[in-house]
This record gives structure tokens, C-alpha cells and sequence, in this order.
């Protein structure tokens, strides 16, 4: 009840003719759904209707002089196929308030990590049910401690200028909210990246560590606490469009960690990402191929590739059919299911299971 009053404000505040007049709110968002056929292995079926992450935000800016602007964001994730994630809090994805000026924009709350951003637009099924992140940026618990591909709370964030087609950012995320002065930590995180969007030529560059503090409540396989340990991920994308219909797209990614016994690797491996899509007209193919590799544990490693079309109806409007196959090694158990989506596969029963999907489904923006 309180979530839904909460909303019932924001749109209430978001179209006052005051508000719009002195704060340029913009109202946006999206509505993203799909029906998806999983199969497990010969045996398991689910036919699901899902939100790919959907979401309503309202943003705005004021010019407050010299060149300086306040800024401030609040969105929400909304699962209009009515799974009950996620209703019950505001501001589930990236939120914040800031300052913006010729010297860069600094920013406080929840947001993407540099780390994520880098190459988050070298994914063609970013928020599908084949987004890479299935083994990109690792899955807790499987290949990291904690995901890469994260949107963290308590981000202080700065993101530099357009510098001649080069773009710096760098966050640093708080761990001791809740702590007194003199308690023990629960951690922190540090990420950064460097982008350059020149033309038809697109390359990033990205790192972030993870230290999860002696107050850490985090585990990992087999139940040894996080508590006091670190991890850490650097990853290369580069992205290139030739003759304006053929984008091409490739990410690696490298990570090492101390979870081990006698502080050794655990989780610790490399994941690479192939993309291409062709656009001709309205219409749009599709083709991905991701494989995250083995950690310490032998054949720990999964494969995914991924086809779709696509056919634009409007500047805002879209329809797609997509199929995609997930192989995991003898010792892995991934999953399709991403954060921020009810969108994914039926519940693994073991490891080494493959699963497959038709997804058929279409985008609103707004």
C-alpha cells in the first residue's frame, strides 16, 4: 500500500504544471514483455509471460548558475507481467542526485557501476532473456562473490566530460552504512573505466574491485564467509558499425579473487562476448555467442548463442522472436534468469543441465 501511494505522488508531483514549469521533470519509461517456451534437457517445459525490466523514472534538472546544474533521477523497475518482485520499495534502479557542469558530473545513490557501463551497449539482448550477463560479469555464488555487472546503493560517482570523443568515470561504493565509528566494516568497491565513441569506432576499458570487509555476510560455495576477502574484474569492448547497417561487438573479461584455501583462486576466470547485428530498414538481425571459462573447479565453464529478428513498427515500438541455448560444463549450473527481470529459465534440477528458449516479444518506450 505505502509503494503504491509513493507512486501515486511521483506521478501526482511529475505532472503539476509548477513542477514541470521549475524543474523540467521528465516523465519516461518502458514496457518490455515477452511470453518465453524454456525447455531443460529433454524433460523439463515452462512457458512464462515476462517483464524484461519494464521501468518508470522521473528525472529533471535545474540551472542554478556559472555553468552548474543540479540534477536528480528516481527509477523504478515495474513488473507489469504482476510478479511480486520488487514492489515493495521506490527507487530500485538508478536514483540519484547530483551536480553537472563543463568539469564533469558528480552524483550520490544508487547507480551502474563505470564497470557496467563500459560495455553494457555492446550487448544486442541487453534485458532480453539472452542478455550476456547470463555469464558476463559473473553470477554470485557460481563465478564471483559479488557481480560485476552491478547497480550498488551508496555510490559516490563522478563521470567526467566528452573530452574529444573520451569519456572517464570512476565510483567508489560506501560499505560501513549502519556501522559505528569504531565497528568493524562491511566492505567497499571501487570501479572505474575510460570509453572512446569516435565515429564508427567504439572501445572501452574497465575495473573494479570488490573488498568485502571484516564485517562482511557474504558466502561462497561451501559456506566459508566472505568476511575480510577481495575480488576483482578488468575487462576490454570494442565495438566498430560498418556502412551503418552492420554493428560488431566483442567483450573479455578477466577475473581473480582470494576465496581459496591459503587465499588461492577460487572463483577466479575469463569470460568473452561475440556480437553482430544488421539492421536493414525496419528490420534488425541478431546474433551473440558468450562463454565464460572454468574456474578452479574443472568444467565449471557454459556457452551461450543467441539469434533474434527484430521489427521496429515505430521510433518507439518494436517486436521480436528470439532463440537462445545455454551449455553448461559437467560442474556448472547457470541459469538464463538476469537481475532486474522476471524474465528467465526454469529452476536448474543439477549441474550440467542445457537449456534452450523461444522468447517472442515487444518494447514501448515512452
Amino acid at each position: 500500500m505505502m509503494y503504491k501511494k509513493l507512486i501515486a505522488l511521483a506521478v501526482t508531483a511529475a505532472v503539476s504544471a509548477p513542477a514541470l514549469a521549475d524543474s523540467n521533470v521528465t516523465v519516461y519509461g518502458l514496457a518490455h514483455v515477452s511470453v518465453d517456451s524454456v525447455k531443460q534437457g529433454a524433460g523439463v517445459d515452462a512457458l512464462k509471460v515476462s517483464s524484461n525490466v519494464s521501468k518508470l523514472g522521473f528525472k529533471g534538472s535545474e540551472d542554478i548558475g556559472d555553468g552548474l546544474s543540479a540534477i536528480w533521477q528516481i527509477e523504478q523497475q515495474i513488473n507489469i507481467d504482476n510478479s511480486t518482485a520488487n514492489v515493495s520499495t521506490l527507487a530500485t534502479r538508478n536514483s540519484f542526485a547530483g551536480l553537472k557542469s563543463g568539469a564533469g558530473t558528480v552524483l550520490l545513490g544508487r547507480h551502474d557501476t563505470p564497470y557496467k557501463i563500459a560495455t553494457r551497449r555492446l550487448d544486442v539482448f541487453g534485458d532480453y532473456l539472452a542478455d550476456n550477463r547470463t555469464l558476463m560479469g559473473g553470477v554470485a555464488g557460481k563465478s564471483v562473490g559479488s557481480s560485476f555487472d552491478g547497480r550498488p546503493t551508496d555510490v559516490l560517482a563522478y563521470i567526467t566530460p566528452d573530452l574529444g570523443g573520451f569519456t572517464g568515470a570512476i565510483a567508489y561504493v560506501a560499505g560501513a552504512e549502519g556501522q559505528t565509528l569504531a565497528a568493524d566494516k562491511k566492505g567497499s568497491a571501487i570501479s572505474v573505466a575510460g570509453m572512446f565513441n569516435m565515429a564508427d569506432f567504439y572501445g572501452s576499458l574497465a575495473y573494479e574491485e570488490h573488498t568485502f570487509g571484516t564485517a562482511g555476510t557474504g558466502t561462497i560455495a561451501g559456506a566459508a564467509a566472505l568476511a575480510g576477502l577481495k575480488e576483482s574484474s578488468a575487462k576490454l569492448g570494442l565495438g566498430y558499425k560498418i556502412a551503418d547497417a552492420l554493428d560488431l561487438g566483442v567483450a573479455y573479461e578477466k577475473s581473480t579473487d582470494n576465496f581459496g584455501a591459503a587465499n588461492a583462486n577460487k572463483y577466479g576466470h575469463n569470460a568473452a562476448y561475440v556480437s553482430a547485428k544488421y539492421a536493414f530498414g525496419a528490420h534488425a538481425l541478431k546474433l551473440a555467442y558468450t562463454k565464460a571459462g572454468a574456474t578452479a573447479t574443472a568444467n565449471t565453464g557454459a556457452t551461450q548463442i543467441s539469434a533474434a529478428y527484430e521489427n521496429s513498427l515505430s521510433k518507439r515500438t518494436s517486436v521480436y522472436a528470439l532463440y537462445t541455448q545455454l551449455n553448461n560444463g559437467s560442474a556448472a549450473n547457470y541459469n538464463f534468469a538476469t537481475a532486474g527481470s522476471t524474465a528467465g529459465g526454469v529452476a536448474t534440477t543439477g549441474l550440467g543441465k542445457n537449456l534452450s528458449a523461444i522468447s517472442l516479444g515487444m518494447k514501448h518506450s515512452f
